[in-house]
């Protein structure tokens, strides 16, 4: 068994999250919206897989249902246990390497697009902080921050 199996089979429930770049080098964060636990913090866009669904199919639904955008591929970054009072929950960073459509808000969560220095700055939720460095050590190692390929939406 794998460490993320294991991981998975601990936690009570298994997020994943995207990392969509723009072509400023510029990560898109979501704020949760009034009404939902931790509510008017920012995190990155995603949320709860279903029962047998594989975490790349949930990224790709999520993102489709929350932001609008298709996913052609991604590829994970990092994924680990966050302990809250009531619950574990394994999340699971991937990286969105290429998207059709523009981003935009379809679940009443305001979004914004930031560098990776001014994470610092925002109120992102405890939980994804250790998604921030890893998102820096890519960066670091490719000497600047990831772009995906995107395709803007076409016009019918």
């Amino acid at each position: 068994m794998k460490a993320e199996d294991a991981a998975a089979s601990r936690a009570s429930l298994h997020v994943v999250a995207g990392a969509l770049f723009d072509a400023a080098g510029r990560i898109l964060i979501a704020q949760r919206p009034a009404g939902k636990h931790m509510a008017g913090g920012w995190e990155f866009p995603g949320g709860k897989l279903e029962p047998d669904e594989s975490p790349f199919s949930g990224l790709r639904r999520e993102l489709r249902e929350e932001l609008g955008v298709s996913i052609h591929s991604a590829e994970p970054l990092i994924a680990y246990e966050h302990a809250y009072a009531d619950r574990c929950v394994l999340l699971d960073l991937w990286l969105v390497t290429s998207f059709s459509g523009e981003p935009q808000s379809l679940d009443a969560q305001a979004l914004r697009w930031v560098r990776l220095d001014e994470l610092e700055r925002v109120d992102l939720l405890e939980a994804d902080r250790p998604m921030v460095a890893a998102l820096r050590r890519l960066a670091t190692r490719d000497q600047s921050p990831p772009v995906a390929s995107h395709e803007p939406q076409s016009s019918r």
